[in-house]
């Protein structure tokens, strides 16, 4: 059987003028903010909560999303040259985003919010990982566009040749795995959500977002290519070891859920 192999050389940018481009992964990655921002703005209305509360919210979350993942990516993945070389934190076009530091951002920025707008905790992370879940599936496509956080070699028949990393061997697209399995956590959260409109659980919704969002995370990670050199040898790369108390966490919350009275009924409209 002849192996089947798929050639990557998109360009990442979209388009430029002057020293202006427009990238793939910016896109994809404020597409995430404004689809989302429908997405709670419908589930807002059925909840009675005017949009004033939704545009508070999703200043705080995008505030969270992008200092958490630019931090996490330099103090987990990089932490002795970011110390050295503070300035370049700020350079967010170089070197990169965590989804960890992402994930602690966000409960922060959620923490922040919830103890302003004197709204329950657990019911603002309930509705608000519903689109982040998304926004993930979106900013691994954005990975993709860039030719970067693929896997090792593969012989499978779908194997991603990435051309502007000077690769000659197909490798696994993990980014697409990602993808998928984050979509199909979006699918599932937001079909639960609207399901269970008269029992809602608290805690559900974000139990199943760590379970499903880190557990794939912890096993798509055994096919990545290291993203820095201390991983090398490592039985755990660091974003496994990162995911293990998010999974963990998940599960407790799953447990606590359905130990929980479920909230009143919300009427749809």
């Amino acid at each position: 059987m002849t192996l089947q192999i798929i050639p990557w050389d998109v360009d990442p940018e979209i388009f430029r003028i002057g020293n202006f481009a427009v990238r793939w992964y910016g896109l994809l990655f404020a597409s995430g903010f404004v689809i989302g921002y429908f997405i709670l703005r419908k589930v807002f209305k059925n909840e009675g909560l005017g949009e004033a509360t939704l545009d508070r919210l999703t200043v705080y979350v995008a505030a969270g999303t992008i200092l958490g993942a630019r931090l996490g990516h330099c103090f987990f993945y990089e932490p002795a040259f970011y110390l050295a070389n503070p300035v370049q934190i700020l350079y967010v076009w170089k070197g990169g985003l965590a989804s960890h530091g992402a994930a602690i951002g966000i409960l922060l920025a959620l923490w922040l919010f919830v103890r302003k707008e004197k709204k329950p905790f657990i019911w603002a992370i309930d509705r608000v990982v519903i689109v982040v879940a998304l926004a993930g599936a979106l900013i691994r496509l954005g990975n993709l566009m860039n030719s970067e956080i693929y896997g090792v070699e593969t012989s499978l028949p779908w194997g991603f040749v990435f051309l502007r990393n000077d690769e000659n061997a197909p490798k696994h697209p993990t980014q697409i795995y990602e993808s998928f399995a984050y979509l199909l956590t979006f699918v599932i959260l937001l079909r639960v959500y609207w399901k269970n409109m008269g029992k809602q659980r608290p805690g559900l919704l974000f139990g199943l977002f760590l379970v499903f969002v880190f557990g794939f995370r912890f096993l798509v990670e055994f096919l990545k290519q290291d993203q820095v050199d201390f991983e090398a040898g490592m039985k755990f790369n660091m974003g496994q070891l990162l995911s293990i108390p998010f999974i963990i966490a998940g599960i407790a919350l799953l447990f606590w859920a359905f130990r929980e009275i479920p909230e009143p009924a919300v009427k749809k409209k």
